[in-house]
């Protein structure tokens, strides 16, 4: 395998607990027509629109981009859920002095630091509808006006957007705007999850030994064939991202320099849907339609098989999934979580804090870190 084949992101300190996935790796046929598709788009100056599943490397796709562009200014990426509406109009656009309170000095927005670059917006379905007409006025007249000011700043910038949520959806429940949409797709690559391309697993698994391998001072490390089997039988929801962390944790525990499939700590979502019984009740489906499998029934073989891999933990491990999973699902809002999870508000509060949940809610919400980084 070619070593052009791999992209990784950039060494640095600041990446170290970052929750993107750090490794693409092309392998798989599906993989090796992405990549294709990449080459052809990067030459031109064509906004970019890549479409994938959260931790399937949709920033590492926006960076060979940029690389392969041929453009000398930066690349920066940005990531528009992390900020309040008020302050990523500031950031986004920059300010002049006195534009708003505290805004004591001029300050040149994310589109002008991208000049001669790449600017990347992440979680682009997250931007608010008043600053998608923002967005859609720079992209046509290719120039931005700070807040505050009245003077028009002409922009060379390469946009490449990414989202995780299907924006035509958005389009037609009015929380995304159809001419913005149509603007951002002008090149729209769609990246595979990573259980759609199981050519790429067993090569990425390899990358990551060598990576926590090293800082380990691990060595030689080598999956047995039991767990390459579990590797690939696994659906991988959490994608490359999760496939870095299992990897991680196998050879912290791992033995002899083995890596066995009891030391893969899978999460029981991966197996939901993919292990249902066969005899498990239905509903009724219309003529025609594969009956949809017990959600229940593939819960509880799901737990079987984690009692039968010996999974540490196995209940907490349980229980912070539901809970976790529950409160994302509610964007974070205590209330709605409870009445979710069928539970007491004080009783979801216990398994908050329990889970390390609480900590990063305010007011029933989680104040994120901002996430913006140039390189």
């Amino acid at each position: 395998m070619s070593a052009d084949h791999l992209i990784t992101l950039p060494e640095s300190a600041g990446l170290a607990l970052s929750i993107r996935a750090k490794a693409l790796l092309f392998h798989d046929p599906r993989s090796l027509a992405v990549l294709e598709q990449v080459e052809r788009v990067a030459g031109s100056d064509a906004t970019v629109l890549v479409v994938g599943e959260t931790g399937t490397g949709k920033e590492l796709i926006a960076r060979h981009l940029h690389q392969r562009s041929g453009r000398t200014g930066p690349f920066i990426a940005v990531n528009c859920g992390a900020f309040s509406e008020s302050l990523i109009d500031a950031e986004l656009f920059g300010h002049e002095s006195g534009a708003f309170t505290g805004a004591h000095q001029a300050r040149a927005g994310w589109f002008e630091a991208a000049n001669g670059g790449t600017l990347f917006l992440d979680e682009i379905g997250d931007l608010p509808l008043a600053l998608q007409v923002k967005l859609l006025r720079v992209l046509q007249e290719r120039q931005v006006v700070r807040l505050g000011s009245r003077r028009a700043i002409p922009l060379d910038v390469r946009l490449v957007a990414a989202t995780n949520v299907e924006l035509h959806r958005a389009v037609e429940a009015q929380h995304f705007r159809a001419d913005l949409y149509f603007r951002l797709s002008v090149a729209t690559i769609e990246l595979p999850p990573l259980r759609d391309r199981p050519g790429d697993i067993l090569p990425l698994a390899r990358h990551f030994i060598g990576v926590f391998g090293g800082k380990l001072s691990l060595h030689g490390t080598q999956l047995s064939p039991e767990a390459r089997s579990a590797l690939l039988a696994y659906a991988w929801p959490g994608n490359i991202r999760e496939l870095e962390n299992v990897i991680h944790y196998a050879l912290i525990v791992c033995r002899d320099g083995i890596v066995r499939a009891g030391d893969c700590r899978f999460s029981p979502l991966g197996f939901l849907g993919a292990v249902a019984s066969p005899a498990a009740p239905t509903a009724p489906q219309p003529a025609g339609q594969s009956p949809t499998p017990d959600p229940l029934v593939a819960l509880e073989r799901a737990v079987d098989v984690l009692m039968d891999s010996r999974h540490p933990q196995l209940l907490s491990a349980i229980e912070a999934l539901v809970v976790r999973r529950g409160f994302a699902r509610c964007h974070d809002n205590q209330v709605q979580s409870a009445r979710l999870l069928g539970v007491t508000r004080n009783t979801l509060r216990t398994l908050l804090k329990r889970h390390g949940l609480l900590a990063l809610s305010t007011r029933g919400e989680v104040d994120e870190e901002l996430d913006v980084e140039t390189a």
